[in-house]
Protein backbone atom coordinates (compact mmCIF):
# COMPACT_ATOMS: atom_id res chain seq x y z
CA UNK A 1 0.00 0.00 0.00
CA UNK A 2 1.15 3.60 -0.51
CA UNK A 3 2.98 5.36 2.12
CA UNK A 4 4.52 8.61 2.30
CA UNK A 5 7.86 9.41 0.44
CA UNK A 6 10.70 10.39 2.63
CA UNK A 7 11.38 13.36 -0.53
CA UNK A 8 7.80 14.18 0.06
CA UNK A 9 8.29 15.25 3.43
CA UNK A 10 11.57 17.03 2.96
CA UNK A 11 9.93 19.21 0.06
CA UNK A 12 6.81 20.22 2.15
CA UNK A 13 8.32 21.19 6.00
CA UNK A 14 11.55 22.35 3.73
CA UNK A 15 9.26 24.88 2.14
CA UNK A 16 7.96 25.38 5.27
CA UNK A 17 11.06 26.41 6.73
CA UNK A 18 12.34 28.40 3.65
CA UNK A 19 9.66 31.20 4.10
CA UNK A 20 10.23 30.86 7.89
CA UNK A 21 6.72 29.24 8.30
CA UNK A 22 7.93 26.67 10.77
CA UNK A 23 11.24 26.43 12.90
CA UNK A 24 14.22 24.55 11.89
CA UNK A 25 14.06 21.78 15.13
CA UNK A 26 10.18 21.17 14.23
CA UNK A 27 11.20 20.89 10.22
CA UNK A 28 13.53 18.07 10.86
CA UNK A 29 11.52 16.33 13.31
CA UNK A 30 8.64 16.34 10.85
CA UNK A 31 11.04 15.22 8.13
CA UNK A 32 13.10 12.34 9.71
CA UNK A 33 9.67 10.67 11.08
CA UNK A 34 10.02 7.39 12.41
CA UNK A 35 13.84 7.23 11.22
CA UNK A 36 17.09 7.04 13.60
CA UNK A 37 18.85 9.94 11.65
CA UNK A 38 19.47 11.90 8.89
CA UNK A 39 22.53 13.61 6.96
CA UNK A 40 23.60 14.95 3.83
CA UNK A 41 26.33 14.17 1.65
CA UNK A 42 27.44 16.20 -1.06
CA UNK A 43 26.87 19.49 -0.21
CA UNK A 44 29.01 22.76 -1.85
CA UNK A 45 31.40 23.53 0.72
CA UNK A 46 31.06 20.58 2.99
CA UNK A 47 33.88 18.02 3.20
CA UNK A 48 31.35 15.26 4.39
CA UNK A 49 28.15 14.47 5.30
CA UNK A 50 25.73 17.03 8.12
CA UNK A 51 23.00 17.35 9.73
CA UNK A 52 19.60 17.56 8.60
CA UNK A 53 19.38 21.14 10.16
CA UNK A 54 22.67 22.31 9.17
CA UNK A 55 22.36 21.07 5.46
CA UNK A 56 18.89 22.91 5.58
CA UNK A 57 20.27 26.25 6.68
CA UNK A 58 23.43 25.54 4.27
CA UNK A 59 21.05 25.43 0.88
CA UNK A 60 18.89 28.41 2.01
CA UNK A 61 22.75 30.32 1.98
CA UNK A 62 22.89 28.91 -1.44
CA UNK A 63 20.44 30.48 -2.64
CA UNK A 64 17.93 28.10 -2.32
CA UNK A 65 13.96 29.63 -2.25
CA UNK A 66 11.99 26.01 -2.61
CA UNK A 67 12.04 22.81 -2.99
CA UNK A 68 10.33 20.08 -5.45
CA UNK A 69 9.30 16.59 -5.46
CA UNK A 70 9.78 14.33 -8.01
CA UNK A 71 8.32 10.60 -8.16
CA UNK A 72 10.02 9.40 -11.10
CA UNK A 73 9.31 5.12 -12.47
CA UNK A 74 10.99 3.94 -15.28
CA UNK A 75 9.41 5.29 -18.31
CA UNK A 76 7.85 8.42 -17.00
CA UNK A 77 10.81 10.49 -15.46
CA UNK A 78 8.26 12.59 -13.66
CA UNK A 79 9.57 15.33 -11.77
CA UNK A 80 13.16 15.48 -13.32
CA UNK A 81 14.70 17.68 -15.73
CA UNK A 82 18.62 15.91 -15.64
CA UNK A 83 21.50 15.06 -16.02
CA UNK A 84 21.73 11.64 -16.53
CA UNK A 85 23.47 10.57 -13.04
CA UNK A 86 21.02 12.56 -11.09
CA UNK A 87 17.75 11.04 -13.30
CA UNK A 88 19.49 7.62 -12.49
CA UNK A 89 19.92 7.92 -9.34
CA UNK A 90 16.52 9.11 -8.39
CA UNK A 91 15.18 6.11 -10.55
CA UNK A 92 17.26 3.77 -9.12
CA UNK A 93 14.70 4.60 -5.83
CA UNK A 94 11.76 6.56 -7.79
CA UNK A 95 12.14 9.51 -5.23
CA UNK A 96 13.98 12.75 -5.35
CA UNK A 97 14.04 16.51 -4.42
CA UNK A 98 14.93 19.21 -6.83
CA UNK A 99 15.92 22.71 -5.32
CA UNK A 100 14.45 25.60 -6.99
CA UNK A 101 16.62 29.06 -6.91
CA UNK A 102 19.98 26.75 -6.98
CA UNK A 103 20.83 23.84 -9.78
CA UNK A 104 20.96 21.23 -6.87
CA UNK A 105 18.66 17.78 -6.22
CA UNK A 106 18.74 15.60 -3.02
CA UNK A 107 17.94 11.52 -3.49
CA UNK A 108 17.90 9.26 -0.61
CA UNK A 109 19.67 6.48 0.19
CA UNK A 110 18.11 4.29 3.16
CA UNK A 111 19.86 1.91 5.80
CA UNK A 112 17.77 -0.22 7.69
CA UNK A 113 18.93 -2.52 10.34
CA UNK A 114 17.24 -4.76 13.09
CA UNK A 115 14.63 -7.04 13.22
CA UNK A 116 11.01 -6.27 12.15
CA UNK A 117 9.03 -3.68 14.18
CA UNK A 118 12.19 -2.73 15.80
CA UNK A 119 14.53 -1.29 12.38
CA UNK A 120 16.80 1.42 12.73
CA UNK A 121 16.57 3.28 9.63
CA UNK A 122 18.99 6.00 8.57
CA UNK A 123 18.83 8.12 5.69
CA UNK A 124 21.52 9.75 3.55
CA UNK A 125 20.84 12.59 1.04
CA UNK A 126 23.06 12.77 -1.82
CA UNK A 127 23.19 16.33 -3.04
CA UNK A 128 24.24 16.37 -6.61
CA UNK A 129 24.13 18.80 -9.64
CA UNK A 130 20.51 19.23 -11.55
CA UNK A 131 20.20 20.54 -14.90
CA UNK A 132 17.88 24.17 -14.21
CA UNK A 133 14.97 23.24 -16.84
CA UNK A 134 11.08 22.85 -16.24
CA UNK A 135 10.17 19.45 -14.42
CA UNK A 136 9.41 16.63 -16.42
CA UNK A 137 5.41 16.34 -16.66
CA UNK A 138 3.98 17.86 -13.33
CA UNK A 139 0.49 19.05 -13.92
CA UNK A 140 -1.05 21.80 -12.39
CA UNK A 141 -3.29 21.55 -9.07
CA UNK A 142 -6.45 22.22 -11.23
CA UNK A 143 -4.88 19.92 -14.34
CA UNK A 144 -4.42 17.45 -11.31
CA UNK A 145 -7.56 17.67 -9.65
CA UNK A 146 -9.58 17.44 -12.91
CA UNK A 147 -7.73 14.40 -13.89
CA UNK A 148 -7.82 12.72 -10.37
CA UNK A 149 -11.89 12.65 -10.42
CA UNK A 150 -11.59 10.42 -13.39
CA UNK A 151 -8.95 8.06 -12.58
CA UNK A 152 -10.90 7.91 -9.62
CA UNK A 153 -14.18 6.49 -11.32
CA UNK A 154 -11.95 4.31 -13.82
CA UNK A 155 -10.02 2.35 -10.56
CA UNK A 156 -13.11 2.27 -8.90
CA UNK A 157 -14.67 0.35 -12.16
CA UNK A 158 -11.81 -2.00 -12.79
CA UNK A 159 -11.60 -2.71 -8.72
CA UNK A 160 -15.69 -4.02 -9.54
CA UNK A 161 -15.28 -5.96 -12.29
CA UNK A 162 -12.43 -7.74 -11.09
CA UNK A 163 -14.00 -8.52 -7.56
CA UNK A 164 -11.15 -6.81 -5.88
CA UNK A 165 -13.62 -5.09 -3.32
CA UNK A 166 -15.29 -8.04 -2.13
CA UNK A 167 -12.15 -10.51 -2.33
CA UNK A 168 -12.16 -11.29 1.34
CA UNK A 169 -10.65 -10.21 5.15
CA UNK A 170 -7.05 -9.11 2.61
CA UNK A 171 -8.83 -6.84 1.05
CA UNK A 172 -10.60 -5.61 4.12
CA UNK A 173 -7.62 -5.12 6.19
CA UNK A 174 -5.70 -3.04 3.36
CA UNK A 175 -9.02 -0.76 3.41
CA UNK A 176 -9.06 -0.27 6.78
CA UNK A 177 -4.66 0.01 6.79
CA UNK A 178 -5.55 2.98 4.61
CA UNK A 179 -8.28 4.58 6.15
CA UNK A 180 -6.18 4.79 9.20
CA UNK A 181 -3.04 6.31 7.30
CA UNK A 182 -5.47 8.76 5.56
CA UNK A 183 -6.98 10.59 8.71
CA UNK A 184 -3.18 10.81 10.19
CA UNK A 185 -1.79 11.80 6.04
CA UNK A 186 -3.99 15.06 6.80
CA UNK A 187 -0.84 16.74 8.19
CA UNK A 188 1.42 15.15 5.55
CA UNK A 189 1.76 18.87 3.72
CA UNK A 190 3.11 21.58 6.25
CA UNK A 191 2.18 25.23 7.16
CA UNK A 192 1.98 27.17 4.40
CA UNK A 193 -0.09 25.10 1.20
CA UNK A 194 -3.75 26.08 0.16
CA UNK A 195 -6.93 23.46 1.28
CA UNK A 196 -6.64 22.79 -2.59
CA UNK A 197 -3.46 20.90 -2.31
CA UNK A 198 -4.18 19.00 0.70
CA UNK A 199 -7.74 18.15 -1.47
CA UNK A 200 -5.98 17.07 -3.98
CA UNK A 201 -3.11 15.34 -2.43
CA UNK A 202 -5.49 13.28 -0.18
CA UNK A 203 -7.44 12.35 -3.30
CA UNK A 204 -4.52 11.10 -4.68
CA UNK A 205 -3.60 8.86 -1.98
CA UNK A 206 -6.75 7.56 -2.16
CA UNK A 207 -6.38 6.56 -5.82
CA UNK A 208 -2.81 5.23 -5.11
CA UNK A 209 -4.26 3.04 -2.59
CA UNK A 210 -7.07 1.62 -4.46
CA UNK A 211 -4.37 0.70 -7.74
CA UNK A 212 -2.08 -0.63 -4.51
CA UNK A 213 -4.53 -2.56 -3.56
CA UNK A 214 -5.84 -4.04 -6.95
CA UNK A 215 -2.20 -4.68 -8.21
CA UNK A 216 -1.41 -6.38 -4.57
CA UNK A 217 -3.85 -8.41 -3.92
CA UNK A 218 -4.30 -11.68 -5.43
CA UNK A 219 -7.49 -12.78 -4.57
CA UNK A 220 -10.60 -12.00 -6.25
CA UNK A 221 -11.64 -11.80 -10.15
CA UNK A 222 -8.00 -12.12 -10.88
CA UNK A 223 -6.74 -15.06 -10.55
CA UNK A 224 -4.47 -15.85 -13.26
CA UNK A 225 -0.77 -14.83 -14.06
CA UNK A 226 -3.05 -13.37 -17.68
CA UNK A 227 -5.50 -11.80 -15.90
CA UNK A 228 -3.28 -10.51 -13.11
CA UNK A 229 -0.88 -8.67 -15.96
CA UNK A 230 -4.26 -7.29 -17.63
CA UNK A 231 -5.14 -5.54 -14.08
CA UNK A 232 -1.87 -4.20 -14.38
CA UNK A 233 -2.31 -2.65 -17.47
CA UNK A 234 -5.69 -1.26 -16.68
CA UNK A 235 -4.66 0.14 -13.67
CA UNK A 236 -1.14 1.60 -15.09
CA UNK A 237 -2.60 5.17 -16.47
CA UNK A 238 -4.49 5.73 -12.94
CA UNK A 239 -1.42 5.16 -11.13
CA UNK A 240 0.55 7.27 -13.22
CA UNK A 241 -2.16 9.99 -12.57
CA UNK A 242 -1.93 9.75 -9.04
CA UNK A 243 1.39 10.19 -9.26
CA UNK A 244 1.68 13.19 -11.15
CA UNK A 245 -1.27 14.80 -8.85
CA UNK A 246 0.69 13.60 -5.66
CA UNK A 247 3.68 16.03 -7.01
CA UNK A 248 1.43 18.79 -7.99
CA UNK A 249 0.11 19.00 -4.41
CA UNK A 250 3.52 18.50 -2.94
CA UNK A 251 5.14 21.31 -5.60
CA UNK A 252 2.17 23.74 -5.44
CA UNK A 253 3.84 26.42 -3.31
CA UNK A 254 6.89 26.87 -5.35
CA UNK A 255 4.81 27.02 -8.59
CA UNK A 256 2.56 29.50 -7.16
CA UNK A 257 5.29 31.83 -6.07
CA UNK A 258 6.97 31.65 -9.49
CA UNK A 259 3.87 32.50 -10.81
CA UNK A 260 3.77 35.84 -8.79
Amino acid sequence: MFSEPRSGRLTAWGNALLVGLVSPDDAVLAIVGDDAVHRVEGLPGEAGPVGLTLALGRLRALGVSGLRLALPVPGHPLGLSGPPEFNARALDVEEAVVCHGAALGLVPEVSEAGPEGDLHVEVVWHCLPVREAPPADVPSLGEAERELAEALREATEVLSRLDVAGSGPVAEAAIDAYRARAERGREALAPGYPPRAVRVLELADRVGALVSLALENGHGGAVSAGEMAARAVALRPVERTARRARVAAYNSVVEERERR
